[in-house]
C-alpha cells in the first residue's frame, strides 16, 4: 500500500492524524509503534531518528511526512479527497492553521505535561510546572468558548484540520481539566466532534488501549475500562 501510517493508537497526536485519514476514506496501512520494543523502533527510527510518532510514508513518492499538521497538509495536496481539510482561501486557511496551531501547543501541550508528571518517579515531579499546564488549560478553554460562538466547527461552518487537532486534544485534557458548566459552547463542541463518526471511530479503535491511560478513572463512562 501506497500510504504507512506510524503510530499508537493511545496516542492524542495519531489521533489527530487518523481522524484526516478516516475523514477522506483515505486507504492506508495502519503500522503500530512499540517504543519498548527494539524492533519496532528501530523500523521507525530509520525514517525520521527523532522517533516521534505519528509520520507517513509514502511509499510511491519515496517520501517521509513528519508531523501532523505537515501529514495532513501533505494528504490534502497529494491525496484529496471529499472533505478538504485546509482551505485554499489564504484568510481561510491561515485561520485553520492557527487553530491548528493553537489545539496543539495550547491544549495538547500542557495536557501532556500534565499525564507525564504523574507518571515521573516522586523525586522529579514537577508540581509548579503541573499548575502553570492547568491554568493554561482553563485558558485556552474561555479562548474556545469565546472563539466557537455562533459557529458549528472552530473557523466556521466547515469541518478541517483544526477540528482534527481539536478532538483528541480536547478529549484527553477534559479528563484533567473539566470545562465546566460556565463554557457551555465549548462543552457542545465537544459533543459535535464525539459525534464525528471518524473521531468516533478513532476512539473505538483506542478503547482496549485506554486502560494504559495514567487518568483511566476519569475518562467518560464509555470509555472507562472495565476492571
Amino acid at each position: 500500500m501506497a500510504l504507512v501510517l506510524y503510530q499508537h493508537p493511545l496516542a492524542s497526536f495519531c489521533h489527530k492524524v487518523l481522524i484526516a485519514l478516516y475523514e477522506n476514506g483515505t486507504p492506508f496501512e495502519n503500522r503500530f509503534v512499540d517504543l519498548a520494543d527494539e524492533q519496532s523502533s528501530a523500523d521507525l527510527l530509520r525514517f525520521w531518528p527523532v522517533g516521534k510518532i505519528p509520520i507517513l510514508r509514502d511509499e510511491t513518492r519515496d517520501s517521509t511526512v513528519p508531523e501532523t499538521s505537515i501529514i495532513i497538509e501533505y494528504l490534502d495536496r497529494h491525496y484529496p479527497g471529499p472533505v478538504p481539510l485546509v482551505p485554499e482561501e489564504t484568510n481561510a486557511g491561515l485561520q485553520v492553521r492557527l487553530w491548528d496551531r493553537f489545539f496543539d501547543l495550547y491544549v495538547q501541550v500542557p495536557m501532556q505535561k500534565i499525564v507525564i508528571d504523574r507518571i515521573r518517579p516522586e523525586d522529579s515531579a514537577d508540581p509548579h510546572g503541573v499548575n502553570e499546564a492547568r491554568a493554561m488549560l482553563s485558558l485556552a478553554y474561555d479562548m474556545v468558548e469565546k472563539q466557537i460562538d455562533g459557529k458549528a466547527w472552530i473557523t466556521g461552518d466547515a469541518f478541517t484540520m483544526a477540528d482534527c487537532a481539536a478532538a483528541p486534544a480536547l478529549f484527553y485534557a477534559r479528563t484533567l481539566v473539566p470545562f465546566t458548566e460556565k463554557r457551555p459552547g465549548l462543552e457542545a463542541y465537544y459533543r459535535r466532534l464525539l459525534e464525528r463518526p471518524s473521531f468516533a471511530r478513532v476512539l473505538k479503535e483506542a478503547l482496549p488501549y485506554f486502560k494504559f491511560y495514567p487518568y483511566k478513572e476519569d475518562l467518560p463512562d464509555e470509555f472507562r475500562p472495565q476492571e
